[in-house]
């Protein structure tokens, strides 16, 4: 069981450290690439793998040496969850600060308007599922390092 704690929780990692990284440097540079977004489910998908390894050591009746290990396989969960909720306000944020009620507003807007409404949206998405990334892999880091007695 601790072989695979540490096979999960080192693949959540790179994938997490990896997603975040290249999320930073899509908001430094306004971007953002469809593929990320297949990174950061990726990222949340590993999240769910922690959870599901959590799952596993209670039903074998497995008892790490610390509760460290419950609260950074079961955390990333929440973490992805609140992301998600963020990004929400992220938009609504963003529209309220230029007076806008909704997506009709945006239409009625010229071209350029539109799209720097749209590109302020996503770098704040962008920023938010980053730093989620980020917390994940940080997170599987200390899942790998908590994973003693199992």
């Amino acid at each position: 069981m601790a072989t695979a704690a540490l096979i999960v929780s080192l693949l959540v990692a790179a994938v997490g450290i990896a997603t975040g990284a290249w999320g930073s440097w899509l908001w430094y540079r306004f971007d953002a690439a469809n593929r990320y977004w297949i990174a950061i489910r990726a990222t949340q998908t590993g999240a769910l793998l922690l959870a599901l390894l959590a799952g596993a050591v209670w039903v074998a009746g497995k008892h790490p040496d610390s509760w460290l290990f419950w609260l950074y396989t079961l955390l990333p969960i929440a973490v992805s969850m609140i992301a998600e909720q963020l990004r929400v306000v992220a938009a609504e944020q963003v529209l309220e600060r230029r007076g806008l009620s909704g997506a009709a507003e945006v239409a009625e807007l010229d071209a350029a308007a539109q799209r720097s409404v749209v590109r302020e949206i996503v770098r704040r998405e962008v920023g938010v599922m980053t730093a989620a990334a980020l917390v994940i892999g940080f997170l599987a880091l200390r899942v790998a390092v908590e994973r003693g007695g199992l």
